[in-house]
Formats: structure tokens, C-alpha cells, sequence
């Protein structure tokens, strides 16, 4: 039989084996490694879908943190994994956008090492600031920080996180320098903002509004075009003077390079029937991180190369590294 009728024969078989795939996928259980410490966005996010996933798909969905070095450990864990179906990233704008520019030596290439599967929630940010400072408006703050170069810190889930670039961002815009200190938790840097050891924080306002109402930290600006539901009092950056200061963060769900396009077409399907559950919707509205809803995985890929773009020449022009 020559080459060209065997590989006559094979397109049928190839054809008829890619939805069979789809229907007996997943076999194990599923791990989803969230690159980051308990007690953060993506780590709240992840558990949020998890349940849901596993009843959608009929398997276990086991939640891994694998934190450390902005997100990139982890993400290389997954980059290096089996492409079995096994094995799933929840990433961020940091570990697959911002890290190109930060790390001289990435351990992965996020457009050639995974495929994307679905986005699941977009990222406000705002900036909160320790009360124990004795200042309560972003006024107030710049000005400390101008007439103080060097003397305050701020903190973040890790060196290159949207917190971090955020951060630094922050201070280019306003003239002002501050050391940056990463933790390996997220749970860490709010301790740390309540009691004083560091000066302030960028981080999802949701999650920063307790220590706002309880007044052990202020939410001085939320970085997006309107405020907060969450925080509603609280000004957006351009109200406080900074222009077209924007921050803003998305999670979403990556596979590594080489997982069969049927698991990913199912494993998209099942996060978009889980986003659309009303309750999980509702969730992720009180968090103030809206789910992204109507993706495909082309859409998808199609988006983080945009971001890419977008934020690589950002991050090189405000001199930031993580290594």
C-alpha cells in the first residue's frame, strides 16, 4: 500500500478518534496548579470553579499551589507537564504577559510552551494604603511619598505580579520611588499592610475593602474607568489626579503545548457552562472580578498575544526586573 492510501485511510480514523476523545476524556483526575499562595484572587478563584468543574467533566479536580517567583514556578510546572488532559495552569496577565519582560531567562514561552484553553475572570485593581501611616487620601500620600524618596516599601504576591507592576507603575507616574517587597502569600502582604511593615499595596478591591471598613488599611483609588461596586466611595485614579493610570489583572485557563484539541475544546466548554452558572456568576460578582464569558480558546490565544503587546514595551520603559 503506498503512503499516500495510507494516509487516505488514516484522515477518516483520525476523525472518527478526535470526538471519541472529547467522550471518554477526562479518565483521572484533573490537577489545576494555581501559581500562587493560598488566600489570593486566583487561588479564591480557582476554588470557586473547582466543584462545579468536577461536576460538569465527572472527575476530581484537585487545586495545587505551587507559589513562588511572580507566578513562574508554577507555570513552569505545568509548561513541562504531560499534555494528557491531566494537568492544567490558572494564569495571569503576570506569568503570561508581564514575566517576558521582567525575566532575562523565562524557564517557558507562553505563546509556544501551552495552549490556551478559556479566560474565566477580569481583574480590577486598586491601591490600598496602611493605616498606620496617618494619611487618608491619595493626596496626601503622593505627597508623603515625594517628600520621603526611598523611605516607604510596598508589597505584593511576588516580583513581576500585576501588584508589582502596578505598584511600580504607580510610582513613575508620580515621581516617587519605594523599595518593593515580595511575599511568597498574599495572605502575608495584607498582615503586613495592617500592621505598618510595608506602606501600601495594588490588589483587587474586593478583597482589600474588609481592612477599608475595619480602617486598618484605606483604599485610596481603584485603576479603572469606573468605581467599584464594592467600594463605591472610593475614587477611580483619574478622579485623584493620575490621568490614564489603569491597572488591571484576568486569570485564566492554560493546558500545556501538545494536549489534543478535543480536551480542549471540552475542558472550554465546561468552564463556560460552569461561568455560567447563576450562583458562581453571582460570586464573582460580589468579588468585583466579572466573569469572561463567550470565549473560545482562538479567542483566547488571540488575546494574550494582544496583551503581550500591549504590555511588554510598558514594562521594559519602567526599568522593573524580578531576577
Amino acid at each position: 500500500m503506498s503512503l499516500t492510501r495510507r494516509t487516505t485511510l488514516a484522515l477518516p480514523l483520525a476523525a472518527l478518534a478526535a470526538p471519541a476523545l472529547a467522550q471518554t476524556w477526562p479518565t483521572r483526575p484533573i490537577r489545576i496548579v494555581v501559581p500562587f499562595g493560598t488566600g489570593g484572587g486566583t487561588d479564591i478563584t480557582t476554588r470557586v470553579l473547582a466543584p462545579k468543574l468536577s461536576e460538569i467533566l465527572g472527575q476530581t479536580v484537585v487545586i495545587e499551589n505551587r507559589p513562588g517567583a511572580g507566578g513562574t514556578l508554577g507555570a513552569d510546572v505545568v509548561a513541562k507537564a504531560q499534555p494528557n488532559g491531566e494537568t492544567f495552569l490558572l494564569a495571569t496577565v503576570s506569568n503570561m504577559a508581564l514575566a517576558i519582560g521582567l525575566y532575562s531567562r523565562l524557564p517557558y514561552d507562553p505563546l509556544k510552551d501551552f495552549v490556551s484553553v478559556a479566560p474565566t475572570v477580569f481583574i480590577p485593581i486598586g491601591m490600598a494604603i496602611s493605616a498606620k501611616l496617618g494619611v487618608r487620601t491619595a493626596q496626601e500620600f503622593i505627597a508623603l511619598l515625594r517628600a520621603n524618596p526611598g523611605k516607604y516599601s510596598y508589597g505584593s504576591a511576588g516580583a513581576g505580579t500585576s501588584g508589582h507592576i502596578a505598584s511600580s507603575a504607580f510610582l513613575s507616574r508620580i515621581g516617587a520611588t519605594a523599595e518593593h517587597i515580595p511575599y511568597r502569600n498574599p495572605g502575608q502582604t495584607y498582615l503586613a499592610l495592617q500592621q505598618g511593615e510595608i506602606a501600601f499595596t495594588s490588589d483587587i478591591p474586593s478583597i482589600l475593602a474588609p481592612f477599608h471598613q475595619a480602617d486598618s488599611a484605606r483604599l485610596i483609588f481603584v485603576a479603572t474607568d469606573e468605581r467599584s461596586p464594592q467600594v463605591p466611595e472610593v475614587p477611580t485614579a483619574r478622579e485623584v489626579g493620575l490621568g490614564d493610570y489603569k491597572a488591571y489583572s484576568w486569570y485564566g485557563i492554560y493546558a500545556p503545548a501538545g494536549t489534543p484539541a478535543p480536551i480542549v475544546t471540552r475542558m472550554a466548554a465546561a468552564i463556560e457552562q460552569a461561568l455560567s452558572d447563576p450562583a458562581i456568576g453571582q460570586r464573582f460578582d460580589q468579588m468585583g472580578t466579572p466573569a469572561m464569558r463567550g470565549w473560545t480558546p482562538q479567542r483566547f490565544e488571540d488575546f494574550l498575544k494582544s496583551e503581550i503587546e500591549l504590555w511588554l514595551p510598558l514594562v521594559r520603559a519602567s526599568g522593573a526586573r524580578a531576577d
